[in-house]
């Protein structure tokens, strides 16, 4: 396993939640990655971050991870979730808080 991969695996599995994005959660770099970060916030969910934009071979990296070719990514206890569009469909449907609260993650807001 590549020195990235092992980061984004421990990323992954050391998180209950985490999203890998373009920016940060105070300061999304894209408008997909605000998203994403503002139907995390509105469920009160803490989870953890990191900056795409801060290393190419991060940005490279998590793309062949999951062979998934978009950024934002989010990973919930380990398992990947989904990009943007994904994560927008299963909050208005009510599927994300579902899926994390079957994860044991509490949710503090349901839409």
């Amino acid at each position: 396993m590549t020195d990235i991969n092992a980061f984004i695996d421990e990323k992954v599995k050391s998180n209950d939640v985490f999203l890998f994005m373009k920016g940060s959660p105070d300061f999304p770099q894209c408008g997909f990655s605000g998203q994403v970060v503002q139907i995390l916030n509105y469920l009160g969910l803490e989870y953890g971050s990191a900056n795409v934009l801060e290393s190419a071979e991060l940005r490279d990296g998590i793309k062949a991870y999951t062979n998934w070719p978009t950024i934002p990514q989010l990973y919930v206890k380990g398992e990947f979730v989904g990009g943007a569009d994904i994560v927008r469909e299963m909050f208005q449907a009510g599927e994300l808080q579902s899926h994390l609260e079957a994860a044991g993650i509490p949710v503090k807001q349901t839409a």
